[in-house]
């Protein structure tokens, strides 16, 4: 047997694998990440994958806060409905933006090892440095409450639209500085952009920096084909902070923050729950082994049994 036949055997396809993904330069460049891992993972030629971008309903809606209509939604659904049609083979997503309770019918079968988890400051060298009242734009209820913890002075309004709409913002002088994912700026080789901001300052958002490809439950040869490519190390630690998220029940309202890390068969998992204006946080964090998916739900349950009542309500509790 040749050795093209011997791919197109382990393809298992009769036409070119199609990986769905926004088509935000952003996402575009993820997915093409996910692309050239397969390619080089299982020795296919470039003509065995394809990309299928399309606009997310987040990408169409730039005048609101997306937790008001509709939350992180809004990323996936255009995605999960091409999915589910069997027009796309797999979807390449930020994990940030993903939902804690995805549809039974789909699953995540891969990650990427994932990327830088700092945020980066745009417009100024560091948050001590902005002025006084600076107007800071984000769409990101974590980076809010942090700001306003540390800076409560600080008039910070929302900002929409992809990375270099926002810079342009920012250049433009609409606002005087925003917050980026640094994994983000990377990806589209801006790795000079921005000032980083430690993560004892400010906490990423629970999977901030990884990318996940979803398949459907059903395709255990698509599944197969991408757990290839997939980090051990990234989707244990990201599960973790998922866990945590989901057991806190948050929406895009709440304010939080997590990082796992893995070391060997042991996970420290950080985190945070704050109030909206900063005024209030909790923290806390947790080591235990990789296998154990009760301590994510434990820390959570922790972490909330130290807020106020005002805190609690934000999470539904």
């Amino acid at each position: 047997m040749s050795e093209n036949a011997k791919k197109e055997i382990l393809a298992g396809l009769d036409r070119p694998l199609r990986i769905g993904t926004r088509q935000s330069p952003l996402a575009m460049a993820q997915a093409e990440m996910t692309a050239n891992a397969l390619l080089s993972t299982h020795g296919w030629r470039p003509d065995q994958v394809e990309l299928v971008p399309m606009i997310a309903s987040g990408d169409k809606i730039l005048d609101r806060a997306l937790a008001d209509v509709g939350g992180k939604a809004l990323w996936t659904k255009e995605l999960d409905h091409a999915l589910g049609n069997g027009e796309i083979d797999c979807a390449v997503h930020s994990m940030k933006d993903v939902e804690t309770i995805r549809p039974e019918a789909f699953i995540l079968a891969a990650m990427l090892e994932r990327a830088d988890i700092h945020d980066r400051l745009i417009g100024a060298e560091s948050i001590d440095a902005l002025a006084e009242s600076a107007i800071v734009g984000t769409a990101s209820p974590r980076r809010k409450a942090q700001l306003l913890r540390q800076r409560p002075d600080l008039d910070i309004r929302l900002i929409r639209g992809n990375v270099q709409t926002r810079l342009q913002k920012i250049a433009d002088g609409d606002y005087d500085a925003t917050l980026l994912a640094a994994a983000g700026l990377n990806r589209l080789d801006m790795e000079d952009v921005g000032s980083e901001i430690s993560d004892e300052i400010m906490l990423p958002a629970p999977a901030q920096g990884a990318v996940g490809i979803e398949t459907r439950s059903d395709d255990r040869h698509v599944r197969q084909l991408m757990r290839a490519i997939s980090s051990a190390k990234t989707f244990r630690a990201v599960i973790a902070e998922r866990l945590f998220l989901k057991q806190l029940t948050a929406d895009c309202h709440s304010p939080v923050a997590a990082l796992a890390t893995i070391d060997g068969a042991k996970a420290y998992l950080r985190a945070e729950i704050l109030l909206p204006d900063g005024s209030e946080f909790v923290s806390g964090s947790s080591d235990f082994d990789i296998g154990d998916v009760s301590a994510p739900v434990i820390l959570a349950d922790k972490l909330l049994g130290q807020a106020s009542a005002e805190l609690q309500a934000i999470f539904g509790k």
